[in-house]
């Protein structure tokens, strides 16, 4: 069983058909209590990590996700939710996030070293290159192609937190992360095809 928490921050269907197409069995909600039972987390998001954060507030949501990550409970943050593991953000102003990693989430830069102008947000396909194993990466070539759509990118303090990397312009930052039992994938893994199932299944897989 996977838990997708669902605050009210984008549509989540794509993302449920996704884990349901690797065999899991996927629940939505935003009851607190839902979330300590919970064999699997998922924390998506998209738009302003301000906004996500705020929403997860007013749910009353961000104590039982550090007490679930406290009991062992598997965690992946999707996209935003990815940013929103670390402890700040520069996203129209600053923001605290929910510091189970240590590090920040910026801007892209609007130009290259070169000057080059640059596109953000960053959108489309790109590799991403293995930092250190893990169980969230079997299977997964270094090289593979995800699908990427985001303007800021994380910075983790730790280096041991990133597992896999990507680089847009002149900025390589993570792709994929993890510490314990909590993960985040910057990319949508529901729109990266085959690789990105692969992901979603390596995370139903992980032991209890």
């Amino acid at each position: 069983m996977v838990t997708i928490i669902d605050y009210g921050i984008g549509n989540l269907r794509s993302l449920e058909k996704a884990f349901q197409a690797v065999g899991a069995e996927v629940r939505r909600t935003d009851r607190p209590d839902d979330l300590l039972q919970a064999e699997r987390l998922v924390l998506p998001g998209v738009g302003a990590f301000g906004a996500c954060m705020a929403e997860l507030r007013r749910r009353g949501l961000i104590a039982p996700i550090h007490e679930a990550v406290r009991r062992g409970i598997p965690l992946l943050g999707v996209c935003a939710g990815l940013q929103l593991l670390f402890e700040e953000s520069e996203e129209h102003g600053r923001h605290e996030g929910l510091g189970l990693l240590p590090g920040r989430v910026v801007r892209f830069p609007e130009t290259t070293a070169d000057g080059r102008r640059l596109k953000v947000p960053h959108m489309g396909w790109n590799t991403i290159a293995h930092h250190r194993p893990s169980p969230l990466l079997e299977g997964i070539p270094d090289g593979a192609y995800f699908y990427f759509v985001h303007s800021y990118h994380a910075m983790a303090e730790n280096p041991d937190d990133v597992l896999a990397v990507t680089t847009y312009g002149d900025v390589t930052f993570p792709a994929i992360v993890g510490r314990g039992r909590v993960f985040g994938v910057q990319f949508h893994p529901e729109k990266s095809q085959q690789h990105g199932l692969r992901i979603l299944k390596n995370f139903l897989d992980l032991s209890a």
